[in-house]
């Protein structure tokens, strides 16, 4: 008799275990180590490398920014059980799928680090002081944030459910996709598989993977055009400073100042990159206690009385990030000494994401895209067509000083990642001149919270599957509409008197 592999997870923290008779199994070397999890390790690592080498060797992958994470993971789909495992008969493909079902595993609970590194590190202003800085980019970011949902819901409930049958959740995958990025769409894995719509997850992805894409072949695009028609102030043609982008951290924003380090962590004590992961565990930890806390007064307060399930389907990671937010507090306030260092947070973040990336797309579905490409169309066409009306239409009026620089970070990370509108901005505004890196910034504090991750992304398929479309249409419109008039009625005309030095 073979082991049998058990693989649970519980609100984004995802436990691995063997289950093995005593005799020996194909799942244990003689040491008794587990082989699994080691075949998988390895398989990222060749993943990942075959993915840098190939965009290395394709020039046109280097001039659309496309990571190696994404290529890699395209790469082990190809070899896996979904594509080159139907051509040939391999189970699992060249993968295997013991390890498949492994590396399904790893999205869950790396995405718990992504975000419990959100704030780590950084020093966190006050609500008054970022309004003050960023209010326009926080109204225009929620404004399209917001606009995602209300577009991709009201598709859903007038043509993709009467003429395709979709479920309503289908409504919330622009956003998802789109504005939470391949991060997002493989850590809500857990919660579409409790809802019973596993596929929306590769859905998700798939939707990620094109807004990633078509997010910085648009970008440039539009700069291109910005700059034809004048619209950039410190650009006048791109021909040069494509050539001098660089790699992009997706937290690289110099408005938040990363929390000064007064000393080193002396090796002899401690390793500096252990002592970044307790950080991050503790981090996690309180968003833990935070989610168990929520689901324990949802079961007191709330199921008794007839109350559908919300809260506990609720993914860990929008906690682990306010877990986060308080760590960093307790830390500038009471351990300042210690030597917290934001290169060192940000780049165990990168590690994670690009792991993350990798595993969720060499693991898709194909069968999920297939059986409905033609609604998943039709809501990437929407979800453009919104993404780029806003940046036309509503950004000049929005943000009337330094409009292009501003609202070309907007909209690259509307359909991609924060590391999207990094880049856009810093090819436009290379020198950072203008106010939109530190508004880009401050603006982060109030958004991702909330939407592109936050709290209401992380809910809003349950509330989709237990409130239905009409009633989530109506918040998400509502919410919609506060920040467009804020945007347009009051930090719109206040910034337009407002004159920054070139």
């Amino acid at each position: 008799m073979l082991g049998e592999q058990e693989i649970t997870s519980w609100h984004g923290i995802t436990r691995l275990r063997m289950v093995c008779p005593q005799i020996k199994t194909p799942y244990k070397t003689q040491g008794g180590d587990i082989i699994v999890p080691v075949l998988g390790f390895i398989w990222l690592g060749v993943a990942l490398i075959a993915g840098k080498l190939t965009r290395m060797a394709i020039p046109v992958l280097q001039r659309w920014f496309i990571p190696s994470s994404i290529i890699g993971g395209l790469l082990a789909l190809l070899v896996g059980p979904e594509i080159l495992g139907r051509i040939l008969p391999l189970d699992g493909g060249l993968i295997g799928q013991d390890v498949i079902d492994f590396l399904r595993t790893l999205p869950g609970f790396l995405i718990n680090i992504v975000f419990a590194t959100l704030f780590l590190g950084k020093t966190i202003p006050s609500v008054k002081e970022i309004i003050h800085r960023a209010g326009p980019q926080v109204a225009f970011g929620q404004t399209v944030a917001w606009g995602q949902y209300v577009f991709g819901i009201l598709l859903t409930l007038l043509v993709l459910t009467p003429l395709f049958g979709v479920e309503p959740m289908f409504g919330a995958l622009i956003e998802i996709g789109f504005e939470g990025g391949h991060g997002t769409a493989a850590g809500l894995g857990s919660t579409f598989a409790e809802i019973g719509w596993e596929q929306g997850q590769d859905l998700a992805l798939a939707m990620a993977t094109v807004g990633i894409v078509t997010g910085v072949i648009m970008g440039m695009a539009l700069i291109n055009w910005g700059v034809a028609r004048g619209h950039t102030k410190f650009v006048r043609t791109t021909h040069k400073t494509e050539s001098n982008i660089q790699d992009t951290d997706e937290e690289d924003c110099s408005a938040l100042q990363d929390t000064p380090s007064p000393g080193k962590v002396g090796i002899e004590s401690i390793e500096p990159l252990a002592f970044h992961l307790a950080y991050i565990a503790v981090s996690i930890g309180i968003g833990y206690l935070l989610l168990q806390g929520l689901i324990l007064l949802e079961n007191t307060l709330l199921i008794p009385h007839g109350a559908p399930v919300l809260l506990g389907h609720i993914p860990l990671f929008p906690l682990a990030m306010i877990g986060g937010v308080i760590v960093q507090i307790v830390h500038r306030r009471f351990f300042p000494f210690l030597g917290l260092s934001r290169e060192m947070i940000v780049s165990i973040q990168g590690a994670a994401l690009d792991l993350l990336i990798l595993s969720a797309l060499g693991t898709l579905t194909i069968s999920a895209l297939a059986d409905n490409w033609a609604p998943l169309l039709m809501l990437i066409i929407v979800g453009l067509a919104w993404n780029l009306g806003a940046f036309l239409f509503l950004a000049r009026r929005m943000l009337p000083d330094y409009w292009f620089e501003r609202a070309i970070g907007d909209y690259g990370q509307s359909q991609g990642v924060t590391a999207t509108g990094l880049l856009l901005m810093r090819i436009v505004d290379p020198e950072a001149k203008s106010p939109a890196f530190e508004a880009f910034g401050y603006k982060q504090l109030l958004f991702e919270p909330f939407v592109g991750g936050g709290f209401f992304t992380a809910i809003s398929v349950p509330l989709l599957f237990n409130f239905g479309a009409p009633l989530v249409l109506l918040i998400t419109g509502g919410l919609g509409l506060f920040w467009l008039l804020m945007g347009l009625f009051y930090f719109g005309k206040k910034t337009a008197t407002i004159s920054c030095r070139e």
